[in-house]
């Protein structure tokens, strides 16, 4: 499928940017030419993902575990098998119109940036990129070579993000100036994310003959073979993937980033009470505080996520007795809006009551609403009607830098200045390998893209 024009896209982009798509009805795709898919990363969410393609369009799968491959290949017995999406690229391109990414977060960018220069569409899975230069380059290369891309973190998707905008946009929460989020405590003996090793480093086990483990590694330094890393576990490994916050901020604080409008934060703070052996792992708990500065009228935003500490304590104010084992609260000076660890659920803190009597008269919807949890069909159909989905990388790219720059004052500890413009952390130089990360020989992608 030929891309469309870039003064289309620029058009669209502009026009999805100033929030011109206001229209409530469901947003549907219009009959055309028929999509082939490629599949990188084909158990766990990649299947959560393709599924929701016809089945007859997928025309390559790759995935480096054929363990966790194989339900996916037996659905799709007529697509072409790979383990190294770089050969599936080279025999395959003029086959495949767009892609479909869901391995481990270190090796997003990578697949990303190969699909997208052979001109192909991207969807990616939350979180977008593991580094904050990789997401500047997303950004930059989707609109380079004239993509459509999306960011699977499906809670952009919903109703309830869409309520949590134009409730505040109407006025109903009055002035906002903090916002806070917590995740429950991580239960390390029990968790199948986020368990750490008995040691640091792993102890060296056998590599199953299912997996490729070099491939697995991707871009990333070698290291010896532990099934703490595959095919479960990798995300607590902060150079593999990004803690319960990269894990789980792209949807709590999708919803506040988005309404609020809040950029990057000036200063983000973290106290980490018993940090993991050289920073490598995600500690049991953290506090991360983000500081946004004033945006035109709006005033200045105090952000803090709680991770792995007891919840917030519950204000008098509220008249609530109890909160979420997770969620979000954007706090105004007229009402306090609450969602769950997804915004789906938004309503306002207020007794039921009185929740009742004001949905009776609520604000009108002025977003345009898409099928709920549904990111990969929106997607399709921005491509098929030369639009932009809602989570494309110009704004996906964004949030997860917002979240990144949590992510290092969560891993580091202390305090991180951030010079957004450079994408430095001023006065912490030691920080600047993990904002743009080494990458081995055969991986490196994106050094041709001006940022």
């Amino acid at each position: 499928m030929e891309n469309f024009s870039r003064r289309s896209f620029m058009k669209t982009a502009l026009a999805a940017g100033a929030g011109a798509m206001i229209i409530p009805n469901l947003i549907k795709c219009s009959p055309n030419n028929r999509l082939n898919f490629a599949v990188i990363g084909v158990g766990g969410r990649g299947q959560a993902s393709w599924t929701q393609v016809p089945v007859e369009s997928i025309v390559a799968m790759c995935d480096v575990d054929d363990r966790q491959a194989a339900n996916g290949f037996k659905a799709v017995p007529n697509a072409k098998r790979y383990k190294d999406f770089r050969k599936m690229f080279d025999e395959m391109h003029r086959d495949i119109d767009a892609v479909i990414i869901a391995t481990p977060d270190h090796t997003h960018f990578p697949a990303a940036m190969a699909a997208m220069e052979l001109g192909k569409h991207v969807f990616v899975e939350k979180p977008l990129a593991h580094n904050i230069w990789q997401l500047r380059v997303l950004k930059a290369a989707a609109k380079h070579y004239n993509v459509v891309s999306q960011m699977g973190n499906q809670g952009h998707t919903t109703n309830g993000i869409r309520l949590v905008k134009e409730w505040y946009e109407a006025g109903v929460l009055g002035e906002v100036k903090e916002v806070i989020a917590w995740q429950g405590k991580i239960n390390f003996q029990k968790d199948g994310y986020f368990r750490p090793p008995t040691s640091f480093p792993p102890q060296v086990e056998e590599v199953p003959k299912e997996l490729d483990w070099d491939l697995w590694q991707g871009p990333t330094a070698a290291r010896t073979f532990n099934n703490v890393y595959a095919p479960r576990r990798w995300r607590g490994f902060y150079d593999l993937g990004n803690g319960k916050l990269g894990d789980w901020a792209c949807h709590t604080l999708d919803a506040p980033f988005w309404a609020l409008d809040l950029g990057m934060p000036y200063k983000t703070e973290a106290t980490i009470p018993n940090p993991m052996p050289d920073h490598s792992f995600v500690s049991e708990e953290s506090v991360v505080t983000w500081h946004f500065a004033a945006r035109g009228k709006k005033a200045p935003v105090t952000m803090k996520w709680y991770e792995g500490i007891e919840q917030p304590a519950i204000r008098p104010e509220w008249g609530v007795d109890k909160i979420p084992d997770n969620g979000m609260m954007i706090i105004g000076d007229k009402k306090t809006l609450i969602t769950g660890g997804r915004p789906n659920d938004a309503r306002l803190l207020v007794p039921e009551e009185e929740m009742k009597e004001f949905l009776k008269n609520a604000p009108a919807k002025t977003y345009a609403r898409i099928e709920e949890e549904k990111p990969v069909q929106e997607w399709v159909a921005a491509i098929k009607n030369h639009t932009l989905p809602g989570s494309n990388f110009d704004y996906s790219a964004s949030l997860t830098e917002m979240v990144q720059v949590g992510i290092l004052a969560q891993r580091f500890g202390g305090t991180v200045n951030y010079d957004a413009k450079n994408m430095k952390a001023i006065g912490r130089p030691e920080l600047d390998a993990h904002i743009k990360e080494p990458v081995r020989e055969g991986w490196a992608y994106g050094n041709n893209i001006k940022i």
